[in-house]
């Protein structure tokens, strides 16, 4: 039986640093200016995305800064139904735009910093920890 996300409290913690979502050509190959603790690249036939710390990122590099990463503390298992759409509407409901990301293990959300402190009480109404 799938368990929904609803059974469960979730726990979530900010990661340290500010973050940058960057565009480039899709036939760029992984850039070495990338450093930290997090990053993340996706490639797909029409762009590769890099998260990254934005003081990584180098000048004329397209990119949105000013991002800070809410992790949902895991590993969560596939069975899980409803973690994002329970994050996403909880934000969506106090203005706040995301930008989503997952992992094997877990989920993550990417706020604008200055955000952060609205995310954080709209999530902790929806009855979410935070660690």
């Amino acid at each position: 039986m799938r368990e929904t996300v609803s059974q469960l409290k979730l726990r979530m913690a900010v990661l340290d640093g500010v973050y940058a979502v960057c565009r480039l050509d899709a036939r760029t190959g992984i850039p070495s200016w990338i450093a930290g603790e997090f990053w993340s690249i996706t490639q797909t036939p029409d762009e590769l995305s890099v998260v990254c710390l934005q003081e990584c990122v180098p000048s004329g590099i397209r990119h949105e800064g000013d991002w800070r990463i809410i992790k949902v503390l895991g590993p969560l298992s596939f069975d899980l139904i409803g973690i994002m759409a329970l994050i996403s509407s909880a934000l969506a409901e106090a203005g706040i735009s995301v930008f989503a990301m997952a992992t094997y293990d877990t989920d993550y959300v990417l706020v604008k910093a200055d955000q952060l402190e609205r995310a954080l009480k709209a999530l902790t109404r929806q009855g979410m920890e935070l660690v």
